[in-house]
Protein backbone atom coordinates (compact mmCIF):
# COMPACT_ATOMS: atom_id res chain seq x y z
CA UNK A 1 0.00 0.00 0.00
CA UNK A 2 1.22 3.86 -0.41
CA UNK A 3 2.08 5.29 2.89
CA UNK A 4 2.34 8.63 0.99
CA UNK A 5 -1.13 10.11 0.42
CA UNK A 6 -1.29 13.83 1.05
CA UNK A 7 -2.19 15.14 5.17
CA UNK A 8 -5.32 17.11 3.57
CA UNK A 9 -7.05 13.86 2.32
CA UNK A 10 -5.92 12.29 6.36
CA UNK A 11 -7.64 15.34 7.37
CA UNK A 12 -10.67 15.56 5.27
CA UNK A 13 -11.00 11.75 6.43
CA UNK A 14 -10.98 11.91 9.82
CA UNK A 15 -13.65 14.48 10.14
CA UNK A 16 -15.66 12.87 7.36
CA UNK A 17 -15.35 9.17 7.87
CA UNK A 18 -18.56 8.78 10.35
CA UNK A 19 -20.64 10.40 7.18
CA UNK A 20 -18.85 7.77 4.79
CA UNK A 21 -19.67 4.78 7.37
CA UNK A 22 -23.53 5.52 7.33
CA UNK A 23 -23.59 4.79 3.64
CA UNK A 24 -21.37 2.34 3.28
CA UNK A 25 -22.14 -1.43 4.29
CA UNK A 26 -19.70 -3.21 6.14
CA UNK A 27 -19.37 -6.77 7.66
CA UNK A 28 -16.38 -7.44 10.11
CA UNK A 29 -14.07 -10.68 10.35
CA UNK A 30 -14.98 -12.51 13.25
CA UNK A 31 -13.04 -13.89 16.17
CA UNK A 32 -13.30 -17.10 17.27
CA UNK A 33 -13.15 -16.05 21.29
CA UNK A 34 -13.89 -19.22 22.46
CA UNK A 35 -10.32 -20.60 20.79
CA UNK A 36 -8.09 -17.21 21.68
CA UNK A 37 -9.21 -17.63 25.23
CA UNK A 38 -8.13 -21.34 25.28
CA UNK A 39 -4.96 -20.36 23.49
CA UNK A 40 -5.03 -18.59 26.71
CA UNK A 41 -2.05 -15.79 25.91
CA UNK A 42 -0.85 -13.36 23.51
CA UNK A 43 2.61 -11.51 22.75
CA UNK A 44 2.24 -7.53 21.80
CA UNK A 45 5.66 -5.73 20.55
CA UNK A 46 4.59 -2.26 20.92
CA UNK A 47 5.96 1.34 20.65
CA UNK A 48 2.91 2.47 22.03
CA UNK A 49 4.14 4.28 25.50
CA UNK A 50 5.21 2.04 28.07
CA UNK A 51 2.28 3.67 30.56
CA UNK A 52 -0.86 3.38 28.15
CA UNK A 53 0.72 0.09 26.51
CA UNK A 54 -0.15 -1.57 30.38
CA UNK A 55 -2.90 0.11 30.51
CA UNK A 56 -4.06 -1.65 27.30
CA UNK A 57 -2.45 -5.08 28.27
CA UNK A 58 -4.39 -5.09 31.67
CA UNK A 59 -7.98 -4.04 30.23
CA UNK A 60 -8.00 -6.61 27.47
CA UNK A 61 -6.84 -9.30 30.25
CA UNK A 62 -9.90 -8.19 32.41
CA UNK A 63 -12.24 -8.55 29.54
CA UNK A 64 -11.25 -11.69 27.87
CA UNK A 65 -8.26 -13.55 30.08
CA UNK A 66 -6.32 -13.61 28.43
CA UNK A 67 -2.67 -13.18 29.23
CA UNK A 68 -0.61 -10.25 27.77
CA UNK A 69 3.41 -11.02 27.32
CA UNK A 70 4.31 -7.12 26.78
CA UNK A 71 7.58 -6.23 24.99
CA UNK A 72 8.04 -1.98 24.94
CA UNK A 73 10.41 -0.42 23.00
CA UNK A 74 10.95 2.57 20.66
CA UNK A 75 9.39 1.43 16.69
CA UNK A 76 12.64 1.13 15.30
CA UNK A 77 13.72 -1.08 17.96
CA UNK A 78 10.90 -3.13 17.83
CA UNK A 79 11.07 -4.01 14.40
CA UNK A 80 15.11 -4.62 14.75
CA UNK A 81 13.60 -7.24 17.25
CA UNK A 82 11.03 -8.84 14.98
CA UNK A 83 13.48 -9.32 12.30
CA UNK A 84 15.68 -10.95 14.26
CA UNK A 85 13.30 -13.29 14.81
CA UNK A 86 12.26 -13.90 11.69
CA UNK A 87 16.01 -14.47 10.47
CA UNK A 88 16.48 -17.12 12.81
CA UNK A 89 13.36 -18.51 12.25
CA UNK A 90 11.56 -18.10 15.93
CA UNK A 91 9.00 -15.20 15.83
CA UNK A 92 7.71 -14.71 19.27
CA UNK A 93 5.44 -12.08 18.69
CA UNK A 94 1.68 -12.48 18.04
CA UNK A 95 0.96 -8.33 17.04
CA UNK A 96 2.71 -5.82 16.17
CA UNK A 97 1.60 -2.19 16.90
CA UNK A 98 4.76 0.62 15.81
CA UNK A 99 4.84 4.09 14.73
CA UNK A 100 6.47 3.00 11.66
CA UNK A 101 4.07 2.57 8.52
CA UNK A 102 7.18 2.45 6.37
CA UNK A 103 8.53 -0.97 7.89
CA UNK A 104 4.91 -2.56 8.47
CA UNK A 105 4.64 -2.31 4.73
CA UNK A 106 7.83 -3.53 4.11
CA UNK A 107 6.42 -6.82 5.84
CA UNK A 108 3.20 -7.16 3.50
CA UNK A 109 5.27 -7.78 0.84
CA UNK A 110 7.26 -10.10 2.73
CA UNK A 111 3.64 -11.44 3.17
CA UNK A 112 4.26 -11.90 7.34
CA UNK A 113 0.95 -10.49 8.27
CA UNK A 114 -2.52 -11.65 8.02
CA UNK A 115 -5.44 -9.96 6.58
CA UNK A 116 -8.18 -8.75 9.12
CA UNK A 117 -10.58 -6.30 8.90
CA UNK A 118 -12.53 -6.40 12.44
CA UNK A 119 -15.37 -4.15 14.25
CA UNK A 120 -14.85 -0.90 14.19
CA UNK A 121 -12.60 -1.31 11.02
CA UNK A 122 -14.95 1.23 9.00
CA UNK A 123 -14.04 3.54 11.62
CA UNK A 124 -10.49 3.91 10.55
CA UNK A 125 -9.96 6.13 7.89
CA UNK A 126 -8.92 5.09 4.80
CA UNK A 127 -5.18 7.31 5.06
CA UNK A 128 -4.20 4.85 7.73
CA UNK A 129 -5.27 1.42 7.38
CA UNK A 130 -4.90 -1.52 4.67
CA UNK A 131 -8.08 -1.96 2.51
CA UNK A 132 -7.38 -5.44 3.02
CA UNK A 133 -6.65 -5.10 6.84
CA UNK A 134 -2.66 -6.00 6.48
CA UNK A 135 -2.51 -3.47 8.92
CA UNK A 136 -4.98 -1.25 10.92
CA UNK A 137 -3.85 2.36 12.56
CA UNK A 138 -4.19 2.22 16.48
CA UNK A 139 -3.37 5.61 17.08
CA UNK A 140 -1.56 9.06 15.68
CA UNK A 141 1.60 10.48 16.63
CA UNK A 142 1.59 14.35 16.57
CA UNK A 143 5.08 15.53 17.17
CA UNK A 144 6.67 18.82 16.66
CA UNK A 145 8.84 20.93 18.91
CA UNK A 146 8.85 20.98 22.45
CA UNK A 147 9.89 23.67 24.86
CA UNK A 148 9.96 25.14 28.08
CA UNK A 149 7.65 27.58 28.33
CA UNK A 150 9.04 29.31 31.96
CA UNK A 151 12.93 29.71 31.03
CA UNK A 152 12.50 33.14 29.41
CA UNK A 153 13.86 32.11 26.12
CA UNK A 154 12.75 32.72 22.79
CA UNK A 155 10.77 29.58 21.39
CA UNK A 156 11.76 29.07 18.03
CA UNK A 157 8.42 28.88 15.29
CA UNK A 158 9.72 26.59 12.87
CA UNK A 159 12.24 23.90 12.38
CA UNK A 160 14.85 25.80 10.51
CA UNK A 161 14.73 28.67 13.69
CA UNK A 162 16.27 25.92 15.53
CA UNK A 163 19.61 26.26 13.44
CA UNK A 164 20.13 29.88 15.20
CA UNK A 165 23.32 29.88 17.24
CA UNK A 166 21.03 31.31 20.70
CA UNK A 167 19.90 27.26 20.71
CA UNK A 168 23.30 26.31 20.61
CA UNK A 169 23.28 23.73 23.53
CA UNK A 170 19.83 23.85 24.70
CA UNK A 171 18.14 21.16 22.29
CA UNK A 172 17.95 17.34 22.54
CA UNK A 173 15.69 15.33 19.81
CA UNK A 174 15.39 11.36 19.77
CA UNK A 175 17.40 8.78 17.58
CA UNK A 176 15.85 7.20 14.47
CA UNK A 177 17.49 4.19 14.77
CA UNK A 178 15.06 3.68 18.38
CA UNK A 179 12.18 5.29 17.24
CA UNK A 180 10.56 5.55 14.14
CA UNK A 181 8.82 8.62 14.54
CA UNK A 182 12.13 10.66 14.46
CA UNK A 183 13.01 8.07 11.36
CA UNK A 184 9.83 9.86 9.51
CA UNK A 185 10.63 13.26 10.97
CA UNK A 186 14.04 13.03 9.61
CA UNK A 187 13.49 10.95 6.12
CA UNK A 188 11.34 14.27 5.13
CA UNK A 189 13.07 17.17 6.69
CA UNK A 190 16.85 15.68 5.48
CA UNK A 191 14.60 15.89 1.88
CA UNK A 192 12.53 19.54 2.74
CA UNK A 193 15.99 20.82 3.60
CA UNK A 194 19.12 18.68 3.54
CA UNK A 195 21.41 17.21 5.38
CA UNK A 196 23.02 20.60 6.27
CA UNK A 197 19.78 20.89 8.48
CA UNK A 198 21.18 18.15 10.94
CA UNK A 199 24.34 19.66 10.28
CA UNK A 200 23.44 23.02 11.82
CA UNK A 201 21.97 21.00 14.68
CA UNK A 202 25.16 19.58 15.31
CA UNK A 203 27.11 22.22 15.33
CA UNK A 204 24.60 23.63 17.79
CA UNK A 205 25.68 20.88 19.97
CA UNK A 206 22.39 19.35 20.15
CA UNK A 207 22.01 16.14 22.59
CA UNK A 208 20.70 13.10 21.39
CA UNK A 209 18.71 10.53 23.50
CA UNK A 210 16.94 7.39 23.11
CA UNK A 211 14.01 8.07 22.62
CA UNK A 212 10.80 10.38 23.67
CA UNK A 213 10.85 9.63 27.34
CA UNK A 214 13.87 10.49 27.28
CA UNK A 215 13.51 13.74 25.34
CA UNK A 216 10.70 14.53 28.08
CA UNK A 217 13.21 13.58 31.16
CA UNK A 218 15.47 15.77 29.70
CA UNK A 219 13.12 18.52 28.78
CA UNK A 220 11.90 18.51 32.54
CA UNK A 221 14.86 17.81 34.22
CA UNK A 222 15.82 21.72 32.68
CA UNK A 223 18.79 20.03 31.24
CA UNK A 224 17.50 21.02 27.98
CA UNK A 225 15.11 23.35 27.16
CA UNK A 226 14.21 22.62 23.31
CA UNK A 227 13.26 19.43 21.96
CA UNK A 228 13.93 19.81 18.32
CA UNK A 229 11.06 16.66 17.55
CA UNK A 230 9.39 15.64 20.39
CA UNK A 231 6.13 13.56 20.41
CA UNK A 232 3.22 15.94 21.97
CA UNK A 233 1.42 12.58 23.88
CA UNK A 234 4.50 13.31 26.34
CA UNK A 235 4.35 17.00 26.61
CA UNK A 236 0.29 16.64 27.57
CA UNK A 237 1.26 14.59 29.80
CA UNK A 238 4.19 16.28 31.27
CA UNK A 239 1.99 19.66 31.59
CA UNK A 240 -0.76 17.56 33.37
CA UNK A 241 1.73 17.00 36.29
CA UNK A 242 2.80 20.32 36.33
CA UNK A 243 5.75 20.92 34.07
CA UNK A 244 5.86 24.28 32.29
CA UNK A 245 6.55 22.64 28.79
CA UNK A 246 4.67 23.75 25.48
CA UNK A 247 4.42 21.91 21.99
CA UNK A 248 5.12 24.29 19.34
CA UNK A 249 3.14 23.18 15.58
CA UNK A 250 6.17 24.30 12.91
CA UNK A 251 4.38 26.94 10.69
CA UNK A 252 6.62 24.93 8.33
CA UNK A 253 4.46 21.97 9.24
CA UNK A 254 4.43 19.31 12.15
CA UNK A 255 3.29 15.77 11.54
CA UNK A 256 0.64 13.11 12.26
CA UNK A 257 2.14 9.47 12.33
CA UNK A 258 -0.02 6.55 12.23
CA UNK A 259 0.79 3.22 14.40
CA UNK A 260 -0.59 0.44 12.32
CA UNK A 261 -1.87 -2.69 14.48
CA UNK A 262 -0.76 -6.38 12.64
CA UNK A 263 -1.20 -9.47 13.26
CA UNK A 264 1.57 -11.67 12.84
CA UNK A 265 1.25 -15.04 9.95
CA UNK A 266 2.31 -17.97 11.69
CA UNK A 267 2.04 -16.65 15.04
CA UNK A 268 1.64 -19.49 18.12
CA UNK A 269 -1.33 -17.22 19.27
CA UNK A 270 -3.36 -16.61 16.13
CA UNK A 271 -7.28 -16.01 17.90
CA UNK A 272 -5.58 -14.56 20.52
CA UNK A 273 -3.92 -12.17 18.04
CA UNK A 274 -7.25 -11.50 16.22
CA UNK A 275 -8.76 -10.61 19.44
CA UNK A 276 -6.12 -7.89 20.54
CA UNK A 277 -6.06 -6.46 17.52
CA UNK A 278 -9.98 -5.99 17.06
CA UNK A 279 -9.77 -4.88 21.25
CA UNK A 280 -7.09 -2.08 19.55
CA UNK A 281 -9.73 -0.46 17.97
CA UNK A 282 -12.51 -0.77 20.18
CA UNK A 283 -14.04 1.56 22.35
CA UNK A 284 -12.14 0.62 25.45
CA UNK A 285 -8.87 1.77 24.11
CA UNK A 286 -9.56 4.14 21.22
CA UNK A 287 -11.88 6.44 24.48
CA UNK A 288 -8.87 5.77 26.48
CA UNK A 289 -6.60 7.58 24.46
CA UNK A 290 -7.46 11.16 24.45
CA UNK A 291 -7.52 10.88 28.79
CA UNK A 292 -3.36 10.09 27.62
CA UNK A 293 -3.17 13.13 25.39
CA UNK A 294 -3.01 10.50 22.35
CA UNK A 295 -4.96 11.23 19.43
CA UNK A 296 -7.20 8.04 18.69
CA UNK A 297 -7.20 6.70 14.80
CA UNK A 298 -11.20 6.26 15.09
CA UNK A 299 -12.77 9.65 13.46
CA UNK A 300 -15.59 9.41 15.93
CA UNK A 301 -13.21 9.84 19.09
CA UNK A 302 -12.44 13.23 20.28
CA UNK A 303 -8.96 14.99 20.20
CA UNK A 304 -7.18 15.25 23.76
CA UNK A 305 -8.16 17.89 25.94
CA UNK A 306 -6.98 20.74 25.47
CA UNK A 307 -5.55 20.14 22.44
CA UNK A 308 -6.42 21.66 18.86
CA UNK A 309 -7.92 19.02 16.29
CA UNK A 310 -5.89 17.87 13.31
CA UNK A 311 -7.64 19.64 10.85
CA UNK A 312 -6.42 23.28 12.72
CA UNK A 313 -2.53 21.67 12.45
CA UNK A 314 -0.74 21.90 9.37
CA UNK A 315 0.57 19.03 8.52
CA UNK A 316 3.96 17.59 6.27
CA UNK A 317 3.30 15.16 4.29
CA UNK A 318 5.86 11.75 4.68
CA UNK A 319 6.65 9.67 1.99
CA UNK A 320 6.43 6.21 3.33
CA UNK A 321 7.60 4.54 0.30
CA UNK A 322 11.14 6.46 0.41
CA UNK A 323 10.86 5.94 4.22
CA UNK A 324 10.89 2.19 3.51
CA UNK A 325 13.20 2.29 0.57
CA UNK A 326 16.13 4.22 2.36
CA UNK A 327 15.46 3.31 5.97
CA UNK A 328 19.04 2.26 6.51
CA UNK A 329 20.71 5.20 4.72
CA UNK A 330 18.90 7.22 6.71
CA UNK A 331 19.89 6.09 9.98
CA UNK A 332 23.64 5.76 8.72
CA UNK A 333 23.57 9.55 7.98
CA UNK A 334 22.35 10.36 10.66
CA UNK A 335 24.88 8.84 12.97
CA UNK A 336 27.57 9.86 10.64
CA UNK A 337 26.29 13.57 11.59
CA UNK A 338 25.87 13.27 14.94
CA UNK A 339 28.13 10.15 16.35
Amino acid sequence: MNWAPTVACLVLLLSAAPALAQTAAFTPDTVDKAAARKEGAVTWYTSTPVETAQKIANLFQAETGIKVELFRSGGSAVLRRFMQEIDARRVIADVLTVSDPAGVSALIKRDMLVAFRPRNFDKIPAEVKDPKGYHIAQRLNLAGIIARADKGLELPRNWTDLTAPKYKGQMVMPDPSYTAIQLMVVGTLSRKYGWEFYQKLRANEIMIVQGHQQVSETLTRGERLIAAEGADQYAWNDRKAGHKVQTIFPTDGAFAVAAPTAVIKGSSHPNAAKALAEFMIGDTVQKLFPGEGIYAARSDVEAPPGNLPLSQIKLLSVDYDYIEKEAKNLKTRFNEIFQ
